[in-house]
């Protein structure tokens, strides 16, 4: 049975939803992001370089995509650790998942993509969402967080643009998990270094749980495959924005589940209007 792009941007939501979720219990020693990417690269690594290697046919442009993703992933993966020093994951992550607009704008410049008055309106309703979501953190150093927040928007939308144009070479889902997995062993050894740099040490000082370990290793890098191979069938910018809905599903679940009471209904009222430009741009 060939999956649906449409049932590929679900499952991808749930995987980052999930991620993200025990991510934010991890002891903050403990650098989540850096271990999560280690067991990314064993789990699946292997297997989606030999996939990359044997079942892409290479050529000068692919290679040049390839290049502009992996140092787009570094961009966006140290942009928003330097932002999380300044700045809690609420103000931080919805800043950074505004990208939708930035994306549509050059995937209709650059790659001719072509995307209806609805979904322009729904893709403006939905960065509008995530704006007000951003908002309701109430941190009181923003400032220093918003320059590299912005790092890391421009990143995403860098990435995503070259593995929209790449993916029309990626036949498989394993050559698609190669691909992104090079730019994520780029960035492991980037961190890496900056840990070194910092600490002296060449790990962080501290492990996730296990649990978080495994469930790390397996969404993080499979939920972003999702994205790409949906790409495939779906103008990059529409997928993007479809992929916020897990912040909705976050935003509920802190609530609901976590008893994170905080600018609760500003947050809901945030959660309503991404649905709304999320339904906005289904109907485009």
């Amino acid at each position: 049975m060939v999956l649906e792009p449409g049932a590929a941007v679900v499952i991808s939501v749930l995987m980052h939803v999930t991620w993200n979720l025990i991510a934010r219990y991890q002891p903050s020693n403990a650098f989540p992001l850096w271990w999560v990417l280690l067991a990314h690269l064993i789990i699946f690594a292997p297997w989606g370089w030999w996939s990359l290697i044997t079942q892409v046919n290479w050529n000068l442009s692919f290679a040049l995509l390839l290049l502009i993703s992996t140092a787009a992933n570094v961009v966006y993966f140290m942009g928003l650790r330097q932002a999380y020093c300044h700045a809690p994951v609420p103000l931080v992550y919805p800043l950074v998942r505004s990208s939708p607009l930035l994306i549509a704008l050059w995937s209709v410049l650059l790659l001719g993509e072509e995307l209806g008055s609805w979904a322009w309106l729904g893709i403006i309703v939905n960065v509008i969402g995530l704006l007000i979501l951003a908002s309701s953190s109430g941190s009181a150093t923003d400032k220093r967080a918003l320059p590299w927040a912005m790092v890391a928007m421009l990143g995403t939308s860098a990435y995503s643009l070259s593995d929209k144009a790449a993916v029309a070479n990626l036949d498989s889902f394993g050559a698609i998990v190669g691909f992104i997995s090079v730019g994520y062993c780029c960035t492991w050894l980037a961190m890496t270094l900056t840990l070194y740099r910092q600490t002296g040490g060449w790990r962080p000082a501290q492990c996730i749980s296990p649990l978080a370990l495994l469930l790390g290793g397996l969404c993080i890098g499979l939920a972003y495959a999702l994205v790409v191979f949906a790409m495939k069938q779906m103008p990059s910018a529409v997928v993007v924005a479809y992929s916020n809905g897990g912040i909705i599903i976050a935003s509920l679940v802190s609530i609901i589940f976590f008893r994170e009471y905080v600018a609760w209904r500003q947050r809901i009222l945030a959660a309503f209007i991404i649905l709304i430009g999320i339904v906005m741009i289904y109907q485009g």
